[in-house]
């Protein structure tokens, strides 16, 4: 069983799409005719007289006999006629009747004589269309290789003159392409001539390669395609612009119920079935539509475990195809009914409908009705399995070989053809420029794009290097406006030791003389004039005190300098950023003993890590603290921003920064971060001390 298995599935598709394309194409037939004539200046000759005479009589003619019997006169007559632009315009319409009235024999006779007279008098667009009918013939009588070679010659002379025809030729050697299942051929094919055609109001062709266009989409599985295509094709027939539409619709509905089969949505594809059966006129007017699509509802409601219409519908299928001349189409039928029966259990129905499958695919002589007969009956008739499974295979070999041969044929008379190589060599020059321009023309614009970007990076660094320095230059004058503080103050507490040493100390010495005079005189105001000299001691005391409190005043100011420059850029800020800033200063740092290079660098770090935050970390809140003992300063700031992977991403130049200053400081920097849990950033810096500065008394 498993040996055909492969092979079965190969074919099983084609089953369910053979019905229908007979459909598909019974609709293209009526499309294969078109042509355009160019007359000449000659004088008309009798011959050619006499022959317009009866193709006039034929337009009021009661029959169809009668309007053949005057075809077949006028075609005599024109024979006799010198060859001119009149003898072949006349032809061409000759031709033209011969295919309305299904007279494919004279209508092939009359092609090749319209071939040959077009050849001899050089008018290439009577033999672009002696090409054409010519194909239209060969495909009516099946013979597919020697119709895609007329439609073949056809296409490359109507392709350099006239769009319409182009297009036209094109659907019809798409087709054929299709039924010799040379799927890629064909799709490109009647991609080209959908492209042509729906420039044009022809909704008849328009619908007609649609609908080709959905069926190789099917062939191909990409059902998405098929879906896309099938239902486009139901919107041209909404326009009401075609000749007919009822039966097309219902065709097309059909078509995209097969679709949704082959995708297991059996839901979509009873749907998309009984939408097409709602037409009440189908089963009149097209009893072999009607019974095919009740046939698929049929089987997908059998697929779909839904047996409550079955098996009526498929007795109601079958009753319509009794009625038909085409039999073969029953063989379908009785496998569906033989897959029913299996799956119910009635194994004896199974086999028996399974064996009426064979016998009407032998009369049918259809190759994919055969193997699919043949694997429905080893699957239920288990004695016999062995044999069908044979015969499945034998079957399934031949029709893989005929249809490569089918295939080589097609592609031998298309490398044969010269035309068609020079055509392909230009286009895949021309393919290969545009792709050369594209390519080239995308490195261009990505190196100025990357370029560009360069520039405008450099430049963004080359700024911040230039604002690093002026920040540093501007503390460095600040340091020595520090140092001219320094010096000020020191000649400052000279100067007021002098005024203390020189004022107080002597208002103080003379206190001290008076009040020891005091004490050894009896004068009776010596308590008045002790009193007074009490007050002049308080008033020294006072001012002592004073003096006293302005000092420590001057050098705390002067000793948190830094802490002012500090404290300033945080003020800052929390007054142009959105963020709250908490920080604190220890006040216990010595910062006197700390060199200017320390303090320049934690100053630069502290405003490095701010623009960090305002930058990326989004946060709401900031924590700066500096505190120190007596060999280190800590630096700690700390936001609740989104954090970042410490370990991942890229460090930007302002950390990089950071971490150059702390080791500058022969210092130590700790970042921890994690995603939405903020950054905390720590550095220690032992301090450097230096010689202090001797305060002169």
């Amino acid at each position: 069983m498993k040996i055909f298995t492969s092979f079965f599935y190969i074919y099983l598709l084609k089953l369910f799409f053979a019905l229908r394309k007979i459909h598909l194409l019974i609709f293209l037939t009526v499309f294969l005719f078109n042509c355009n004539n160019h007359e000449d200046k000659t004088s008309k000759d009798n011959y050619i007289q006499k022959t317009e005479i009866y193709l006039k009589k034929i337009e009021t003619s009661n029959s169809d006999k009668e309007a053949l019997k005057l075809n077949d006169t006028a075609y005599i007559i024109l024979v006799k006629a010198k060859n001119s632009s009149d003898k072949r315009k006349n032809l061409n319409q000759i031709i033209d009747n011969y295919f309305g009235l299904g007279e494919w024999n004279k209508y092939k006779a009359s092609s090749q004589k319209l071939l040959k007279l077009s050849e001899s008098s050089g008018d290439s667009v009577l033999i672009a269309r002696s090409h054409r009918c010519l194909g239209n013939y060969y495909y009516n009588e099946h013979v597919l290789d020697s119709s895609f070679y007329h439609y073949l010659k056809s296409e490359k002379i109507y392709k350099n003159f006239n769009d319409i025809d182009y297009g036209v030729v094109l659907l019809k050697k798409g087709v054929v392409q299709l039924d010799a299942n040379d799927f890629l051929g064909a799709d490109l094919s009647l991609r080209k001539a959908y492209s042509i055609l729906k420039k044009t109001e022809d909704y008849q062709r328009i619908y007609a390669t649609l609908s080709s266009l959905g069926s190789v989409s099917s062939e191909l599985k990409e059902y998405s395609r098929a879906i896309f295509y099938y239902q486009k094709a139901l919107e041209t027939i909404k326009t009401g612009k075609l000749q007919t539409s009822e039966h097309q619709e219902a065709n097309s509905l059909n078509n995209l119920g097969l679709v949704y089969s082959d995708l297991k949505d059996y839901k979509k594809a009873i749907a998309s079935y009984r939408k097409a059966l709602s037409n009440d006129k189908l089963k009149v007017q097209n009893p072999e539509l009607y019974s095919i699509i009740i046939d698929n509802l049929a089987y997908s409601e059998l697929k779909s475990n839904n047996f409550a219409n079955l098996p009526e519908l498929f007795y109601n299928s079958l009753k319509y195809k009794n009625n038909l001349k085409n039999q073969s189409s029953k063989v379908v039928v009785y496998i569906h009914l033989s897959e029913y029966f299996s799956q119910v259990k009635d194994t004896l129905k199974a086999i028996e409908f399974s064996k009426q499958a064979i016998n009407g695919s032998k009369k049918s002589n259809i190759p994919i009705f055969r193997i699919a007969s043949l694997k429905q009956a080893a699957n239920v008739d288990k004695k016999r399995s062995v044999q069908y499974s044979d015969e499945y295979i034998r079957i399934s070999d031949s029709l893989q070989i005929a249809e490569r041969n089918s295939k080589d044929r097609f592609s031998r008379i298309q490398f044969e053809t010269k035309e068609i190589i020079q055509q392909n060599d230009v286009l895949e020059n021309r393919n290969r420029n545009l792709l050369l321009i594209f390519v080239v023309t995308f490195i261009l614009v990505a190196l100025l794009f990357i370029v560009r970007a360069q520039r405008a990076r450099t430049r963004e660094l080359l700024f911040k290097q230039a604002q690093q320095k002026a920040n540093e230059e501007i503390f460095n004058l600040m340091m020595s406006q520090q140092s001219i503080i320094d010096e000020s103050r020191n000649k400052e507490k000279k100067r007021l030791a002098q005024d203390l040493h020189d004022g107080v100390l002597g208002r103080m010495f003379g206190l001290r003389l008076n009040l020891d005079s005091l004490n050894s005189s009896t004068d009776p105001d010596a308590p008045q004039k002790r009193n007074e000299l009490l007050n002049e001691l308080k008033t020294i005391e006072q001012d002592i005190r004073e003096i006293s409190h302005d000092l420590n005043r001057e050098k705390l100011v002067l000793i948190n300098n830094f802490v002012s420059i500090v404290h300033n850029l945080l003020e800052e800020q929390k007054s142009s950023h959105e963020a709250e800033v908490i920080y604190h200063i220890d006040t216990s740092i010595n910062w006197d003993k700390i060199g200017n290079a320390i303090k320049i660098n934690m100053y630069r770090i502290l405003q490095e890590g701010l623009q960090n935050i305002n930058k990326y970390a989004n946060a709401k809140e900031i924590k700066v603290d500096i505190s120190g003992d007596s060999e280190n300063v800590f630096l700690k700031i700390q936001d609740d921003g989104i954090g970042f992977d410490v370990n991942k991403k890229s460090k930007g130049i302002g950390m990089q920064n950071m971490i150059s200053r702390t080791n500058d400081c022969q210092g130590i920097i700790d970042i921890t971060s994690k995603k939405d849990h903020g950054t905390t950033i720590i550095i220690t810096i032992p301090t450097e001390t230096k010689q202090l500065i001797e305060e002169q008394a």
